[in-house]
């Protein structure tokens, strides 16, 4: 199992997404960006320097919101999501080829990655 972590982040009262770009895994679905947790890091840890490597933003991590244990085809992860307040971005991208910030309401537009799907429900 893969440690993952995600933020769920909040400007005003919208929501970044990050759509996940060709040659990526899951390449073309939106998902609440983060990443893997690292051996010895903690997860909050692991939030902030995974915003900042793949889209230069800065955050305030606050409360946790849930976790999710997912079973995709190859691996499975433990993806713990954690509400986060935005600071500021310059949203140079690595990993996704566009963003966005949505309404709460909109995010069921959106074609989520399966392990994001559970948390719409809990914003």
């Amino acid at each position: 199992m893969i440690n993952v972590v995600c933020g769920i982040i909040y400007k005003n009262d919208k929501i970044f997404i990050a759509r996940k770009k060709t040659g990526t895994n899951l390449a073309g679905y939106w998902e609440f960006p983060g990443g893997k947790i690292e051996k010895g890091e903690n997860p909050k840890t692991a939030l902030k320097r995974e915003l900042l490597e793949e889209l230069d933003m800065q955050v305030t991590i606050n409360e946790q919101i849930g976790i999710n244990i997912h079973k995709y085809e190859t691996i499975t992860i433990n993806l713990i999501a954690y509400h986060c307040n935005f600071i500021k971005a310059t949203y140079h991208l690595t990993d996704h080829d566009h963003y966005e910030w949505v309404h709460p309401k909109e995010l069921l537009n959106y074609k989520f990655a399966p392990a994001d799907i559970p948390f719409l429900s809990l914003i």
